[in-house]
Order: C-alpha cells, then structure tokens, then sequence
C-alpha cells in the first residue's frame, strides 16, 4: 500500500484494513515500520473526526474509583472527612468539588487538575 494522509471516510477504512494485514509485524521490519505510520495516521483522522471530550469531574472520580477499586469510604479517607454525607453529596453532584478536594484527589486518583476544575451542573 502507498501511504497517503487520510482524508476521507474510504481512506480511513482502507488504511485500518491495511493496519489489519501489518499490525503484528516483527519490530524493525518495513511492515512495522508501515504499522507505525498507518497508527499515527488514523490516530490524527480519529482525534479530528472522532472528538472524545473528557467527562466531567464527578464522572472522571467515578471511572477512576472503579479503575482502582475504590469506595466513597476510600475518599473520605483521602479528603480527611469522617463524613459519608460530605462525600455521598459530591458523588450525587449535590455539593461541588472544593479547591481542597481537587488538591487532594487529583495526584491520588491521578486526574489532572485541569479535568477537575471543570464546571459541571450541580443537582437539587
């Protein structure tokens, strides 16, 4: 196949089908080299075709508190808080995140700051 930037949808899917016939190539041959560029192709079309946009705070705690197999009692204990209220609040989106709290969740559930600072709506 003759590498060229994608464009359009054909291009895309004719490029992932070419990804398909290289993807295990041995490292250090063409067809890895191939694979290696046919990634970085299709990763640039998915990023501009495709936008993921980042969940909002509560969501991304959420996501991570599962990824790490963590419990609202675990966040207590990270926001130094003997109260489940305080953080069942933040988890139903009933109280905001405080600037304390993003300082302390943020390097613990290792989300970036600017992920956490997101406004986001809270519930009655």
């Amino acid at each position: 196949m003759k590498i060229k930037p994608i464009r359009s949808e054909q291009d895309y899917k004719d490029a992932m089908e070419e990804l398909d016939k290289v993807f295990d190539a041995p490292k250090g041959t063409s067809e890895n080299d191939q694979a290696e560029v046919l990634i970085t192709l299709i990763q640039k079309y998915e990023d501009e075709n495709f936008p993921i946009e980042d969940p909002d705070p509560i969501e991304a705690i959420q996501i991570r508190m599962k990824e790490m197999d963590l419990y609202p009692k675990d966040l207590m204990a990270i926001l130094g808080t003997s109260s489940r209220g305080t953080i069942s609040n933040i988890l139903r989106k009933r109280r905001p995140l405080t600037l304390d709290a993003i300082r302390a969740l943020g390097p613990k559930l290792g989300l970036p700051f600017d992920v956490l600072v997101k406004d986001y709506e809270l519930v009655n």
